[in-house]
């Protein structure tokens, strides 16, 4: 699956109208659009379905976490909208993420969350894990190559290792920040050009376009950068 850029912008609003305003803009500029739990939650399937009548392929990042009979029901109910990026959370395990991508449309690349981009190694052993962010999300990444995923997400200074576990993966990166932009919640971002320089398939970027005066502007000048 090729996109005609790597750039999917991040619209967690549930503003259906918003979103379709600053999709429209920016819709010559981006590979697709990036649909969270904030706009799930709000408008469903059916608000799905309205954003992907704009043309645009849509990335539902849910990022599914259950046993994996429910992920996969849930997963076989989404197959409908044939979106064309899932998440699931890696940490669910090899039998969930199976179920996930068995479950999944044939055309909708499943990709397994290692670790969210809002935590750092002191959250790590905040919860639990005695790993340094790196080994966690190298781990994971494995994990989810043996389960049959397409690929992983996971943050610009981890997606160069985890590109050497798997050649030919599918990597989302999230937290990405043009040089000059605001980290906001973010604790382990990079820029776009470094992020595809180090392995990136999929670019996820939110706030520097969908807060920019003009979103349109914005996206054509990250674009300009790649």
């Amino acid at each position: 699956m090729m996109f005609r850029s790597p750039i999917f912008v991040a619209l967690d609003t549930p503003d259906i109208e918003r979103a379709k305003a600053i999709a429209q803009k920016v819709r010559h500029h981006v590979g697709g659009i990036k649909l969270g739990l904030e706009f799930f939650a709000a408008h469903g399937r059916p608000g799905v379905r309205e954003m992907a009548a704009l043309g645009l392929p849509i990335f539902l990042d849910l990022k599914l976490h259950d046993i994996p009979n429910t992920v996969g029901s849930a997963m076989q109910a989404l197959a409908g909208l044939e979106p064309a990026i899932v998440t699931v959370h890696a940490a669910g395990g090899r039998a969930m993420m199976e179920d996930a991508k068995a479950a999944a449309s044939p055309g909708t690349k499943v990709v397994a969350v290692t670790m969210l981009t809002s935590l750092d190694g002191d959250d790590l052993v905040s919860i639990g894990v005695g790993d340094d962010v790196a080994g966690q999300v190298q781990r994971l990444t494995g994990l989810a190559r043996e389960a049959g995923l397409d690929g992983v997400v996971c943050s610009g200074a981890e997606v160069a290792a985890a590109r050497k576990i798997w050649p030919h993966g599918f990597f989302v990166v999230p937290g990405v920040r043009p040089a000059d932009g605001m980290v906001g919640d973010q604790k382990r971002v990079v820029t776009p050009r470094q992020a595809l320089d180090r392995g990136a398939s999929v670019l996820v970027i939110g706030r520097p376009i969908t807060r920019a005066e003009d979103p349109d502007i914005a996206a054509r000048a990250i674009e300009a950068t790649l």
